[in-house]
C-alpha cells in the first residue's frame, strides 16, 4: 500500500512549542524577531498575547507564524507579526505551509475582533494582501578583520568617525552594565525628536533573555556619555537597534563613531553582515545617514490582511492625526514624555 505523507496540520499555543528556535534558525528569513526570547520580552514588557502558530507534518516542524494581539486604544485590536521589530510573518519549508498558517492567524483574527493582520516579512508571502510599502531596509557584508572597517566605510564617514575620536576625544564602552545609560540617552533623544520611547523594562528583557546574543555601548566625551546603543547578533549578523545620543552627539560625531566601533566589535566576534535595520521612505533624514555610511536601500515587502468590517491601523509617524501631539511632546518635561512614551507604545506596536 503506497502511503503519502502525513496531513498538514496547524496547532496554536500561548507557549513557546519545542524545537521552534530551532526551526527559525534554518530558515533563510528567520531572524532574532521570530525567537522565542523576542516574543516573550514583548508579552513582559507590554503585556500583550503571544500566539505561536506552528505547521506539522507528523512529529516534522515545517512552518511558523508568531503573532501578538495587541488591543490598541489608538489602532484598535490587530495580530502583528511582530510587534516593536522589523522582521517577521511567515516561515515554512513546506509549500503548503504558509497558506494553512495565514488560514488560522485569519480565524484568530475573528475570534478575537481582530481588524488587521500584520506581517512583517521581508520579502511578500502573499498574493493579493494589502502591500505597506512605506519602509527600506539596509544590509551590507563587513570586511573580514576589525581593522579594516575605517577602510570599508566610505570617505567621509571615514573622516567623521576618526575625527570623533581624535578631535573631539570620544571613546566606547561595552558591557550590559551600560544598559540604563544607553536607555536614557534613547529615551531622552527619542523625546527630542518627538517620538515615541520604549519602556526601559523591554530592554532589560530583552537583555536578560538574550545573554550571549547583545550588545550594549555607550561613547562617552571624557566622563560624560553622550551616545547609547542596544544591538542584537543573530546567525553572523548583527543588527544595532535602540540608539539615543545627548545635544551634542551629531556636533562630535557620536553616531559614526559609535556604528564604527560597533562593526569592529561585531567582526571581532564572527559577524558577517551588518543589518542597519530599517527606515521609513519618508524619514529623508535617516535614510541619507545609512547612505552616508555606505549603504543603499531594499524595500521592505511588509504586507496587511484587511479582515471584513476591519482597517488597517495607520500608526507611523506621518499621520497627520498626531501632529499636534508631535508638536507638543518635546515641549513636555523630560520625565513626564519619557513616562507617557513607555505607556502609549503598548498601543503603537512599532
Amino acid at each position: 500500500m503506497a502511503g503519502g505523507p502525513p496531513p498538514l496540520r496547524v496547532e496554536c499555543a500561548a507557549t513557546r512549542p519545542a524545537l521552534w528556535d530551532v526551526f527559525v534558525v534554518a530558515q533563510t528569513d528567520g531572524s532574532v524577531f521570530h525567537t522565542a526570547a523576542w516574543l516573550e520580552a514583548v508579552r513582559a514588557a507590554f503585556g500583550h498575547e503571544i500566539l505561536y502558530l506552528t505547521a506539522r507534518r507528523g512529529p516534522r516542524c515545517v512552518g511558523v507564524l508568531p503573532l501578538a494581539c495587541v488591543r490598541s486604544l489608538l489602532g484598535g485590536t490587530m495580530l502583528v507579526s511582530v510587534p516593536y521589530a522589523i522582521y517577521g510573518g511567515v516561515l515554512a519549508c513546506d509549500a503548503e505551509a504558509p497558506g494553512a498558517l495565514l488560514h488560522e492567524a485569519r480565524l484568530l483574527a475573528d475570534r478575537c475582533g481582530a481588524g488587521s493582520i500584520e506581517l512583517r516579512s521581508p520579502h511578500a508571502a502573499f498574493e493579493g494582501l494589502l502591500p505597506i510599502d512605506r519602509y527600506v531596509t539596509f544590509r551590507r557584508e563587513l570586511p573580514e578583520a576589525a581593522g579594516e572597517v575605517l577602510g570599508w566605510l566610505p570617505r567621509k564617514a571615514r573622516a567623521a568617525a576618526r575625527n570623533a575620536a581624535r578631535k573631539h576625544g570620544l571613546s566606547v564602552r561595552f558591557g550590559s552594565g551600560q544598559l540604563p545609560v544607553a536607555w536614557r540617552l534613547y529615551s531622552r533623544s527619542m523625546w527630542r525628536l518627538a517620538s515615541l520611547n520604549y519602556p526601559y523594562r523591554f530592554f532589560e528583557e530583552l537583555v536578560a533573555r538574550m545573554p550571549d546574543t547583545h550588545l550594549v555601548s555607550v561613547v562617552y566625551r571624557g566622563s560624560t556619555p553622550v551616545a547609547g546603543l542596544l544591538s542584537f547578533l543573530y546567525r553572523e549578523t548583527v543588527l544595532p537597534y535602540f540608539v539615543g545620543g545627548d545635544a551634542e552627539a551629531r556636533r562630535a560625531g557620536a553616531h559614526n563613531f559609535i556604528y564604527q566601533t560597533l562593526a569592529e566589535r561585531s567582526v571581532e566576534l564572527g559577524c558577517r553582515v551588518f543589518d542597519f535595520g530599517r527606515s521609513r521612505v519618508d524619514n529623508t533624514g535617516c535614510c541619507d545617514f545609512k547612505r552616508f555610511q555606505g549603504f543603499e536601500p531594499t524595500p521592505l515587502e511588509y504586507q496587511c490582511d484587511v479582515r471584513p468590517g476591519g482597517r488597517a491601523a495607520a500608526l507611523t509617524p506621518s499621520n497627520p492625526k498626531f501632529a499636534l501631539a508631535r508638536r507638543v511632546w518635546p515641549r513636555l518635561p523630560y520625565p513626564l514624555a519619557a513616562c507617557l512614551g513607555a505607556w502609549v507604545s503598548r498601543h503603537v506596536p512599532g
